[in-house]
């Protein structure tokens, strides 16, 4: 036998995953793809690991009913079994809401996950990119992940940056996270040529905060007006880069500013103090003002998400409707 040969004892090949079928849409998103209704991809990490249990649930039940409401359709988007999947059924929602083996997927985690049968929650990356693959155009999140503070020394970045930079898709979100360096990551998203829209607003949201102080260089006011832009990308070709629309949280909803500042501070002083590093970074620093806050973080963070769901849902409207 040659020493090419695969003896009885190896395991099996695992079957190829089909192209076609990444990712697959449900009955509801095949529908209204097929009849040019508005759509909304939505990520499902805020499900599995942004919120604790039953919340989290009830929460993602929440987000969809809202997108809904505005007359589109929701597409969340998760892996299970090894399948991506853009729009899940209840039972599909309750999985991922259980948090038993339910993985964190970054884009780069999706060809792992679908080769070996694993189940996950898509983050920003991975849900843009499985929602552009699926023909979606519009994508509504919290707040996306960005460059760290203290870069020079982490060189850490979130790869969310690097993605939007070769996906053509509309993201509504609050600005990034303000546990992040924000000034640094815009000029990050100036040089990955990604263009940015203030919704209403001529300053950058802060995520928990209605301003980060940093300016933005287009304001808009209308869902039509963004529909504009995103016509206006594809006439000129080019890199398919994304368009990130930057609205910022209520300011009668925002966290106080005073307290997220002071309590900021202290969560990154606690982090330095505990040498703690990489991809341990941010969820400690979140979970470290959701405590120091009493709360008062994640409701703040759940108001800039209904935000940017319904805006989602309006701009996708008027995208369809220039068909």
């Amino acid at each position: 036998m040659s020493q090419h040969t695969a003896s009885a004892s190896q395991a099996p090949v695992p079957t190829p995953v089909s192209p076609a079928a990444v990712p697959v849409l449900s009955e509801e998103v095949r529908e209204a793809l097929d009849r040019r209704r508005p759509v909304v991809a939505l990520e499902s990490t805020i499900i599995a690991h942004g919120l604790p249990r039953p919340r989290n649930l009830a929460v993602g039940l929440e987000l969809e009913d809202l997108v809904r409401a505005e007359g589109a359709v929701p597409a969340t988007i998760a892996v299970i079994d090894g399948v991506a999947y853009a729009g899940l059924d209840k039972a599909q929602s309750e999985r991922i809401a259980g948090g038993e083996q339910v993985r964190k997927l970054g884009h780069r985690d999706l060809a792992p996950a679908l080769a070996t049968g694993a189940t996950g929650a898509t983050t920003v990356s991975a849900t843009a990119f499985l929602a552009a693959r699926a023909g979606l155009r519009v994508f509504a999140t919290g707040g996306l992940g960005g460059v760290h503070r203290e870069w020079a020394q982490s060189q850490d970045e979130s790869a969310d940056l690097s993605l939007l930079a070769r996906t053509r898709i509309t993201v509504v979100c609050a600005g990034v996270k303000s546990i992040l360096d924000v000034p640094a990551t815009l000029q990050r998203l100036e040089t990955l040529g990604v263009g940015v829209l203030g919704y209403g607003t001529e300053r950058f949201p802060g995520f928990y905060l209605t301003s980060s102080g940093e300016p933005v260089d287009w304001t808009v006011h209308r869902p039509e007006e963004v529909a504009a832009v995103m016509a206006a990308q594809d006439a000129l070709g080019g890199p398919e880069s994304a368009l990130l629309v930057a609205n910022p949280v209520a300011e009668a909803e925002q966290l106080d500013p005073d307290l997220h500042d002071r309590v900021l501070a202290q969560a990154l002083e606690e982090c330095r103090a505990r040498g703690i590093t990489g991809q341990a970074v941010t969820p400690f620093l979140l979970g470290f003002l959701v405590r120091a806050t009493g709360g008062a973080s994640l409701e703040a963070n759940l108001a800039a998400v209904r935000g940017n769901v319904r805006l989602g849902a309006r701009i996708a409207t008027a995208w369809t409707a220039r068909a």
